[in-house]
């Protein structure tokens, strides 16, 4: 019986990560320059933190933190709604030969940041680090 190998995922190309860049750095000017007219956007201040374009470059996930309000799934939602304008915004901001598809998720890697930071900065936790550390100074 053959075995598959799991293939491991697929890095982007140079030609994703360059459009990635490009696309991003567009839609953190388009996200400055104009309020979005969704009430759920009210106030809210967008960091685009990453692009990642499909291979065609047809499509790309938006990966953003929203700062400010309380509805971060809600902010997201909003987002996607308005996804066709800020494409249409997009496309007058960039040359590419298509504007891709935008879809906008949540970046929670602030969020796991802080997690790890809180749990490093508990008491027992601290005094084992200060505990491993004594431990690796006497071995010199």
């Amino acid at each position: 019986m053959a075995r598959h190998k799991q293939t491991p995922p697929k890095m982007p190309s140079q030609r994703q990560l360059r459009a990635g860049e490009l696309i991003r750095h567009a839609l953190v000017d388009i996200l400055q320059r104009g309020p979005l007219r969704d009430p759920a956007l009210d106030g809210v201040i967008i960091t685009v933190t990453e692009v990642r374009p499909s291979p065609d470059l047809k499509s790309a996930k938006v990966y953003v933190a929203p700062m400010g309000g309380e509805d971060r799934e809600g902010q997201i939602r909003a987002l996607n709604r308005g996804a066709s304008f800020l494409r249409g915004r997009l496309g007058q901001a960039i040359d590419m030969k298509f504007t891709p598809e935008l879809r906008f998720h949540a970046d929670d890697r602030f969020d796991a940041a802080s997690r790890i930071d809180a749990i490093l900065a508990r008491p027992e936790v601290a005094r084992d680090l200060r505990h491993d550390d004594d431990d690796t100074d006497g071995e010199d």
